[in-house]
C-alpha cells in the first residue's frame, strides 16, 4: 500500500533568492506543489492535477544555503480528490532543529488519460492526530464552499 506521507530535503540555492536576500515566496510555492504532487501521485497511483491551493501561510523567511525539509501528507480523500497538508521547514547547518516556515493545504484530483476525474482509494485516519487533520480538512472544505457562494456574484461561471 502506498504511503500517505512524503518528505523532501535539499539545500536552498542562490538562484532562489528574492530582492530581500531570502528565498522567493514563489519558489517556496513551487516546492510545495512538487512535494504535494509527489504525495498525491503516490497515493492515487495515477496522474493528478492541482485544483486548489489555499491557506498558504508564510511564518518566517528562508535563507539561502539552508537545509529545507518539506513534509506532505494526505489528510482527506474524496471520491477523486486528495487533500494534502504541506509544511515547509528549514535550518542552517549549524542548527540541529528545523523551524516551521510555511504551511498550506493543496488539493489534487486524480485523472484518467482523458483528463476525467478518476476514483481514488479512501484514506482512513488511524491515529488521533490523523483524525484531527481529517476534521481540519473537512472544516476547510466547508469554509471553501461558503466563500465560493459569497463570491459567486463576482465571477462568471
Amino acid at each position: 500500500m502506498p504511503s500517505h506521507k512524503t518528505t523532501f530535503q535539499f539545500i536552498s540555492e542562490p538562484g532562489d533568492v528574492n530582492f530581500g536576500g531570502k528565498v522567493h515566496g514563489g519558489t517556496v510555492m513551487k516546492w510545495i506543489d512538487q512535494a504535494a504532487y509527489t504525495c498525491a501521485r503516490n497515493w492515487a497511483e495515477s496522474y493528478c492535477v492541482t485544483v486548489y491551493v489555499g491557506g498558504i501561510r508564510f511564518y518566517k523567511p528562508i535563507g539561502i544555503g539552508e537545509v529545507i525539509k518539506i513534509d506532505s501528507q494526505v489528510i482527506y480523500t474524496g471520491s477523486s480528490s486528495i487533500h494534502i497538508m504541506v509544511e515547509v521547514y528549514s535550518r542552517s547547518f549549524e542548527q540541529k532543529k528545523f523551524e516551521k516556515k510555511t504551511h498550506c493545504i493543496i488539493i489534487f484530483v486524480s485523472v484518467d488519460e482523458n483528463g476525467n476525474p478518476k476514483k481514488v482509494k479512501p484514506w482512513l485516519p488511524k491515529t488521533d492526530q490523523e483524525k484531527k487533520l481529517q476534521e481540519y480538512a473537512l472544516k476547510l472544505k466547508t469554509l471553501r464552499e461558503e466563500i465560493h457562494e459569497e463570491m459567486r456574484p463576482f465571477f462568471n461561471e
